[in-house]
């Protein structure tokens, strides 16, 4: 039986928050091969979801689902309603991947600038110069990107994953490569963004700074979810041991 964190239902008080991202049924193959087995999952505004599982787990491929790169093989997955793959939603959903993806040809501010055009923002130019200062890139905007440290790329690509203001951010591995001036960054970025109502799915293997900035926490094994629960209901050993023996035990999908 599902306990609270696992429905998925944001409520405060008794007032029941309307999920912005509504998983039905919703199930992925690649072939024969099962990405992600079937589960049900809401998230509301506001809220973030830490995913946590081993390499080949599903967290990827869920990501990409309700970014609307990949679409679902059976199921379905709204964002604020519509259909995930659509415009209207996948306008709605900031991506930031494993792997920066930047142009290292081009600066800072061109690579901001041409992701604005791509999403149709209204003046690119000043966008770009917002979220250049936002970021603490202003010294950095007009160098190529090819010689930017771990640290900058990743904030070059979240500024690039908020240039169309989403109420979604979804991040895969956020933290990896990141010293600890950037890790620190990088969590109270995320904890600005939920408290001004964005919603986070962050997945990653560092249970520590996934715990800093979780709502609620549901390990992936096998494509499948097997805990979801409320951040506050677990202690980090807890969670370690929870993960252990749901994760990595015998029989698990790795």
């Amino acid at each position: 039986m599902w306990d609270e964190g696992q429905r998925g239902v944001a409520e405060r008080g008794k007032q029941r928050v309307t999920p912005v991202v509504s998983a039905k049924k919703l199930g992925k193959r690649f072939g024969r091969t099962v990405g992600l087995a079937t589960f049900d999952l809401e998230l509301a505004k506001g809220v973030s979801l830490a995913l946590l599982g081993p390499n080949g787990a599903g967290k990827s491929t869920l990501l990409r689902l309700i970014a609307g790169l990949a679409r679902p093989t059976s199921g379905s997955l709204d964002i604020d309603g519509v259909s995930a793959h659509k415009g209207a939603a996948r306008a709605k959903v900031g991506y930031i991947g494993h792997a920066s993806h930047l142009y290292p040809d081009l600066t800072a501010r061109e690579n901001l600038i041409f992701a604005a055009k791509l999403h149709g923002v209204g003046d690119p130019a000043a966008r770009a110069t917002q979220l250049l200062a936002e970021e603490g890139l202003e010294r950095a905007a007009d160098r190529q990107t090819r010689g930017f440290s771990r640290g900058m790329a990743q904030r070059l690509a979240i500024a690039r994953g908020l240039i169309q203001e989403p109420e979604i951010v979804l991040l895969d591995e956020p933290f990896t490569g990141l010293d600890r001036a950037g890790r620190k960054w990088l969590g109270e970025f995320l904890l600005s963004f939920k408290a001004r109502g964005g919603a986070l799915v962050v997945a990653t293997h560092s249970f520590d700074a996934g715990m800093g900035v979780a709502d609620r926490v549901a390990i992936l094994a096998g494509g499948r979810i097997v805990l979801d629960r409320p951040a506050a209901a677990l202690g980090l050993e807890d969670l370690r041991r929870l993960y252990d023996e749901l994760a990595m035990g015998p029989g698990t999908a790795s």
